[in-house]
């Protein structure tokens, strides 16, 4: 017996473990982190009063199925607080729903260059996990319905997508609905949905409301700049919710969480500087970027995807380095299948004017 282990089951070690965006700058060096998509502005002061307030109470158990924080979602988009469902961060949905309805067997589909979280939850659900190539760097609806069998059960679509920016319009993503079997989930992820000023946008509230096969999933780690707290929300048809509550935990958000989280959905101010800081700085960012040589995937959220030349000492991982040394972290996505970029948030303008001098600097050397 003592040469034996225990050993997990099959599909958990082809997992490679997510690693966030990193935060460490060189000693003595003021960080610049734009890694990991934080809005520049930081969470609402109501928020952060709330938070301490509830702080007054950390011996109390919070309300176990997050009904003040469902309402006031429900208030606020107009919505039924049933359907509603909270989590520990939008990733914990991601994982319920892949534990809810996939098993051995049973495929998930996702475009290529989809947040990693989709492999990964698959993966731990014993799952198989299908990457579907993308067409310049978005999704691509065809290919996806190509790729779709008889064993397909979920189909995760982050719309705007990370890491790279782009979008679907909302005739896409119904076209994409409509030719679904009816036995697979779609769940749309809209984590910066609150960035898109498209008029052929849609985050996906109507297509749950009007089918009984569509999840929509939303976060308030970015524009509400709640990351800390771990704090996302998924509405649902009423069958999925009452699988969701099923399989959570009793108390999978916090009560500092909760009220935080209602504080900043009130504070719509606050959102709306937000808004505009990105609406400025993310064409400028993108055009300066251009000016200088290097090729910018069109975003419409609060991050660029930058990409590189081939060339050594050009190249993402020497600019990434470079950019290291002056304190300036940026996002290196290899692991989305893109080892010739580097992702940028959207961050302060002094650091955007920073970023973009130094990289201006970086491509005019010899």
């Amino acid at each position: 017996m003592a040469d034996q282990a225990p050993v997990p089951r099959p599909g958990i070690l082809d997992i490679a473990p997510y690693i966030p965006g990193e935060s460490e700058a060189p000693s003595g060096v003021r960080p610049i982190k734009l890694s990991s998509n934080e809005t520049p502005l930081g969470p609402s002061p109501q928020a952060i009063a709330a938070y301490h307030a509830a702080a007054q109470s950390l011996e109390r158990y919070p309300d176990g199925g997050a009904t003040p924080l469902r309402r006031a979602l429900a208030r606020h988009y107009g919505l039924n607080e049933e359907r509603i469902v909270c989590g520990c961060g939008s990733d914990e949905l991601i994982n319920l729903l892949a534990h809810a309805y996939l098993g051995p067997g049973d495929e998930a589909v996702f475009s290529a260059h989809g947040f990693l979280m989709y492999k990964i939850a698959t993966l731990s659900s014993g799952a198989r996990p299908v990457s579907v190539p993308e067409r310049d760097y978005r999704a691509d609806v065809d290919a996806i319905l190509a790729r779709v069998g008889p064993t397909t059960k979920v189909v995760f679509l982050a719309n705007p997508n990370n890491p790279t920016g782009s979008y679907l319009a909302h005739g896409e993503v119904r076209r994409l609905r409509q030719r679904l079997p009816g036995r697979t989930l779609l769940v749309l992820d809209a984590a910066y949905a609150e960035y898109v000023r498209r008029n052929d946008y849609e985050a996906g509230l109507e297509l749950v409301a009007t089918t009984d096969n569509t999840v929509m999933t939303r976060t308030f780690s970015k524009i509400y700049g709640l990351a800390a707290l771990r704090l996302g929300w998924a509405y649902c048809p009423r069958e999925v919710a009452d699988v969701l509550n099923r399989v959570r935990g009793p108390f999978n958000v916090t009560a500092p969480a909760i009220s935080a989280g209602i504080a900043a959905l009130a504070d719509r101010a606050h959102v709306d500087r937000a808004v505009e800081h990105n609406d400025k700085w993310l064409p400028w960012v993108t055009t300066e970027l251009g000016k200088i040589g290097l090729q910018v995937t069109p975003s419409v959220a609060n991050f660029v995807l930058i990409h590189f030349p081939a060339a050594p000492g050009k190249d993402a991982a020497s600019a990434d380095a470079m950019l290291k040394t002056h304190g300036v972290i940026l996002r290196g996505v290899a692991a989305y299948g893109l080892p010739g970029a580097l992702r940028m948030t959207i961050g302060t303008e002094e650091d955007n004017r920073q970023v973009v001098a130094l990289l201006a600097t970086f491509m005019d050397r010899s």
